[in-house]
């Protein structure tokens, strides 16, 4: 029921109101998503269906900006690369805004402001922050190469050495936590966004520990130096998608409201 108010209540706005937003043309816009990053995307274990904060927020900017977003799957560790060299027209996965990356691709605003934070087995009374688990050789971390969780942990939790054995890598964000939690290993970081939803699904079985270990906002990624008129379009709905709580709706509905037990 949730799900079908919201939506209504998007599909009730009227399309470019006031002419205030870029018109795109109908055009089509080709989008790389991984949909391994839930609630931000991931595919509905009920019926495998890709949904997710960013597909809302996407369907809405459609609507909005009047294009026609076409999906396209591809995996994390090639999208940068991918977008940057324009194989694609954007592309969206929950992606840390930085500097490195923009040598590659272009950004749009932040759509989003997180908090790296350490998620653990709710039982977990061997550590209780940073410095503890980086002091116990045996614990181990689970991460995904390329992301900020992958450098978070290496370069601020352990020693900095990106070959640490310490490092457990998974091809999906979701991989490693299904590990966290069958014990294979010990702690999984994630944004505070999404920490707060895996927790409170877990019925107990996950927790957060520590403080943050620092702040990151997402944006889309572009082609470098590409297409000036999407990324603008783009920032513009962002802005007016914040402005009349949209992005907050959006907040609710897929950190707090949403139940992966459905």
């Amino acid at each position: 029921m949730l799900r079908t108010l919201f939506a209504a209540a998007l599909l009730a706005t009227p399309a470019l109101a006031d002419g205030h937003l870029p018109d795109l043309g109908g055009r089509t816009v080709v989008i790389a998503t991984e949909d391994a990053y839930p609630p931000i995307q991931f595919k509905d274990p009920a019926t495998g269906e890709a949904i997710g904060w960013e597909y809302d927020f996407m369907a809405e900017a459609a609507q909005r900006l009047n294009f026609e977003p076409d999906y396209a799957k591809t995996s994390w560790d090639g999208m940068i690369a991918a977008v940057g060299q324009g194989e694609y027209d954007m592309g969206m996965t929950g992606i840390t805004i930085r500097d490195d990356r923009r040598e590659a691709v272009d950004f749009s605003a932040p759509y989003m402001t997180s908090q790296m934070m350490m998620i653990v087995r709710g039982d977990e009374e061997r550590f209780d922050d940073a410095a503890s688990f980086a002091a116990d050789p045996d614990l181990l971390a689970a991460a995904q190469p390329g992301t900020t969780p992958f450098y978070v942990t290496v370069y601020e939790i352990l020693d900095g050495d990106e070959a640490n054995p310490r490092i457990s890598l998974f091809e999906t964000f979701g991989a490693g936590l299904q590990a966290l939690r069958a014990g294979d290993v010990d702690l999984a970081l994630s944004d505070s966004t999404a920490a707060n939803g895996y927790v409170a699904a877990s019925d107990g079985g996950l927790k957060i520990v520590g403080e943050p270990l620092g702040t990151e906002q997402f944006g889309f990624i572009f082609p470098k130096d590409g297409d000036a008129e999407l990324v603008a379009a783009m920032d513009a709905v962002i802005a007016d998608m914040e402005a009349d709580g949209t992005l907050e709706a959006l907040n609710t509905k897929w950190f707090l409201e949403y139940s992966f037990g459905e």
